[in-house]
């Protein structure tokens, strides 16, 4: 495998620099009480990195709008376009409008409707087909006819620059951090924090956490190399990546401890815990990181200072009611 270029930690801090105001200083808030010490232990102090109450209502923003400040003025005339479910059609459509392009998002008819609405709410041209493969095929078809400038959801060094400012706001908070765990789709949000961690947060573990039925970066790595995973099947859509991607592969090859893999019903019961006792509706993703905390990774945080990272939370109410009745 090709080497990859490693973001350093001043070039970091320039593209947080560089986003400014256009992304929030999510906050970061310790979840203290009785539950928490039932579910993670006595001595285990989990600090919540907000990524939630993110504009566009997830991480996403801060990759897409990397990589639109990196845009000439032609290529901003022109505008973007991308193809997603969820999570990043929304926050391309919020980049977009906040640098002055246009956007048009092509998105397959399964999307849920409220994440629909949403992309629409922001400015975009949405774009629905039958299915994944054929919302690829289509933007391939708009980015030559219109020449719009394709920005992709996980991949590229300019999305690990954005991504990584999630962990870098987290370290200038809680600098004794002993673990962070962080939610894995295509793998973006997890190579830019792994990079800047690794490099700035003596002796801290970086743990990735994936659905069991999206599991394209623990079979990735397992590989040595970036692999497609025959079937997604998760109640988590924005963690249903089919493939991890080189860049992003790379990073989290460098400098992430492990991958460790959860089911559905374990981030939907950590969605009801979450709602009940810390009042975070989030959806699956966005509890992905902490059911983990509680599950496979468990024993090795036991005691530590660990980061949570709560990446999002794009759910209409009908499937978020829905996700916590199949926890009864």
């Amino acid at each position: 495998m090709e080497t990859i270029q490693i973001p350093t930690p001043r070039q970091i801090e320039q593209a947080r620099e560089k986003l400014g105001d256009k992304v929030r200083r999510t906050p970061v808030w310790q979840w203290k009480g009785e539950v928490a010490e039932r579910l993670l232990g006595k001595g285990t102090k989990a600090f919540l990195k907000l990524e939630l109450f993110q504009y566009a209502g997830s991480f996403k923003p801060r990759g897409a709008l990397m990589n639109m400040l990196e845009l000439s003025d032609e290529q901003l005339e022109n505008g973007v376009t991308a193809v997603s479910a969820g999570n990043h059609a929304i926050a391309v459509a919020y980049a977009a409008q906040s640098v002055g392009t246009t956007a048009k998002v092509v998105m397959p008819k399964t999307a849920n409707q409220f994440r629909i609405d949403r992309c629409k709410s922001q400015g975009a041209v949405v774009e629905l087909v039958d299915d994944v493969h054929l919302a690829f095929e289509r933007v391939k078809e708009i980015e030559k006819k219109e020449q719009r400038t394709f920005i992709h959801p996980f991949e590229g060094k300019e999305t690990a620059l954005g991504t990584a400012t999630v962990g870098l706001e987290l370290q200038q908070e809680c600098p004794n951090l002993d673990a962070v765990i962080v939610p894995i789709g295509g793998g973006g949000l997890c190579a830019g924090i792994a990079a800047i961690i690794k490099q700035t947060v003596e002796d801290c573990a970086v743990y990735g956490v994936e659905p069991v039925g999206a599991d394209s970066m623990s079979k990735s790595l397992e590989a040595g190399k970036p692999v497609e995973i025959d079937n997604v099947d998760t109640v988590a859509a924005s963690l249903g990546a089919p493939h991890a991607a080189p860049y992003s592969f790379g990073l989290c090859k460098r400098f992430v401890d492990d991958v460790v893999t959860i089911t559905d019903l374990k981030m939907a019961q950590m969605m009801r815990t979450m709602f009940e006792e810390l009042k975070l509706a989030v959806e699956p993703a966005g509890a992905s990181a902490l059911a983990a905390a509680t599950g496979p990774l468990a024993d090795k945080i036991e005691g530590q200072n660990v980061g949570i990272i709560v990446c999002g939370t794009n759910i209409d109410t009908q499937s978020y009611q829905s996700i916590l009745d199949s926890t009864k």
